[in-house]
């Protein structure tokens, strides 16, 4: 279950620990896709032949596959309401640990480091990522890092003007139901209000 936290209530959060999120294999497209779209083609992740007699008896993931799937990663262990955007800031003391062979299960664990106001309404937030994978039956951690994310508190009035739109669709919503069930009942009463004949 998706944890979700109002941006109040971020700075007593200091040292709990989010969760988890899904596990997800991670497949030869993946990362023959992230070698296209960076370049680095290295025999080690793109070439499964020559990866089956190298040292780590196939292809693996480039590190930087694994940090980047954090985003996607988050979104299935945590969420912030009441902010309006949010910033990468970067990452500290990133560690490559274990190799993440192409077949392999990955995860995300996420724990709250640190939280500080920060000026113009934003709050930031040091998340300590751990991932971990799993392949035949052999979990280990693949990478540490820490997350450092700004996310910017949501204005009184636009939160007000959110909340107004919404109230007046679902009022809209509720009038336009209650008008398709009186045209409904009209159409079902016979011509002069008599009843009509079985």
């Amino acid at each position: 279950m998706v944890l979700t936290v109002h941006v109040s209530e971020l700075p007593h959060m200091k040292g709990q620990h989010l969760g988890y999120s899904e596990w997800h294999e991670i497949t030869q497209r993946q990362v023959d896709q992230f070698a296209d779209a960076t370049g680095d083609r290295q025999w080690i992740h793109v070439d499964p032949r020559r990866a089956a007699e190298g040292p780590y008896g196939g292809t693996i993931a480039h590190g930087f596959l694994t940090i980047s799937l954090a985003p996607a990663l988050l979104t299935e262990i945590w969420q912030v309401s009441g902010v309006d955007m949010a910033v990468n800031q970067g990452l500290s003391e990133l560690k490559l640990r274990s190799p993440v062979v192409v077949g392999a299960r990955l995860r995300l664990g996420a724990e709250v480091a640190s939280v500080r106001q920060r000026p113009r309404g934003f709050v930031e937030i040091v998340l300590r990522l751990t991932f971990e994978t799993a392949a035949d039956e052999q979990r280990q951690c693949a990478a540490v890092a820490n997350l450092v994310t700004l996310v910017h508190a949501e204005s009184a009035e636009s939160a007000e003007s959110a909340e107004s739109a919404e109230s007046a669709e679902s009022a809209e919503s509720a009038e336009s139901a209650e008008s398709a069930e009186s045209t409904e009942h009209a159409a079902t009463q016979p011509a002069g209000g008599r009843r009509a004949p079985a």
